[in-house]
């Protein structure tokens, strides 16, 4: 499920892409062609995220409501003034390694968005461009008060972090007994995190993802929101997630001058931008104890038995 993160990329294309446009709306697998017409030919105003949850703000008062979910996901494409990624969302066709949407045409001669492929659910299309969605858990034409309340319901997130949010986490993190690892993952305590950041953050805060949220103490549980913070920034300006340093890529080469090399590249291999996740079985680059692998509340837990205990 994509994180927080490519949600918040996400709401960023969509503001630069069609913010200010006339859009044409509709559903060319016809699941929401009761929605698409209550939006078809407003023009969208603002592009928001909360969490996992997109907000796209028309100048009608109406908002179309995204949550990907496991397989949900949104495909560009446009003529030449159209910038942005091809593919946000899983399964993704670029992955978290973000490439530009191909120009379909050049210039004026431009003949708007190809024929969909596939059950596309929504279509929005400008005299640029066009985005689809397919696959996502929720897509609804919802009034302002109702996109209100969604996010109301939801725990603060890393990427909003307007003021009082640090406090407001540490509070319903320390309010429960159960594990920090399932903790992370409920969207009502914190909202954005995944599966990733999750098993990065508590390695990197030397966590243990079994202590129950009542034995975290208020000063730890602030100084995991920031680093939350960061990592999450990171990951929306880089459009994939990376949490280790420039020293352990390229397998942690101990070579000096090809260490200064790597500071300097822009991206890691993907077997290298993580401290622990999906690193089951394989040594813990800190440590070099074997990194376990659990199963906690339906979802893959990884974590160092030694650097988190």
């Amino acid at each position: 499920m994509p994180e927080g993160h490519s949600v918040r990329r996400l709401a960023r294309q969509f503001g630069d892409a069609f913010g200010g446009r006339r859009l044409a709306v509709s559903s060319p697998q016809g699941r929401f062609a009761a929605g698409a017409a209550l939006l078809d030919g407003y023009t969208l105003v603002a592009a928001d995220a909360h969490g996992k949850h997109l907000f796209l703000h028309f100048d009608h008062g109406l908002v179309l409501h995204v949550h990907l979910g496991l397989y949900g996901a949104w495909s560009f494409g446009g003529d030449r003034t159209f910038a942005g990624a091809s593919s946000i969302g899983a399964p993704r066709r670029v992955g978290e390694r973000e490439t530009p949407a191909a120009a379909d045409d050049g210039g004026a001669s431009y003949a708007g968005p190809p024929p969909p492929v596939g059950a596309v659910r929504v279509r929005l299309a400008s005299s640029h461009g066009w985005a689809d969605l397919r696959g996502a858990t929720t897509c609804a034409a919802i009034t302002a008060v109702e996109a209100a309340a969604v996010s109301a319901r939801l725990g603060p997130d890393p990427l909003r972090n307007v003021r009082g949010d640090a406090a407001r986490f540490a509070a319903r993190l320390r309010g429960r007994r159960t594990p920090l690892a399932a903790l992370l993952m409920d969207q009502a305590v914190i909202a954005g995190v995944g599966n990733v950041y999750r098993a990065e953050v508590l390695f990197r805060r030397r966590l243990d993802p079994w202590l129950p949220g009542s034995a975290v103490e208020d000063a730890a549980a602030r100084r995991l929101w920031r680093e939350l913070a960061v990592l999450m920034n990171d990951g929306v300006a880089d459009g994939r997630i990376i949490t280790t340093p420039a020293r352990y890529w390229n397998g942690g080469s101990a070579d000096p001058q090809q260490r200064i090399a790597l500071k300097s590249a822009e991206y890691p291999e993907a077997a290298d931008a993580h401290y622990v996740y999906k690193r089951e079985g394989l040594p813990c680059r800190v440590c070099r104890t074997t990194v376990l692998l659990a199963d906690l509340a339906g979802r893959k837990l990884y974590w160092c038995p030694s650097c988190q205990d």
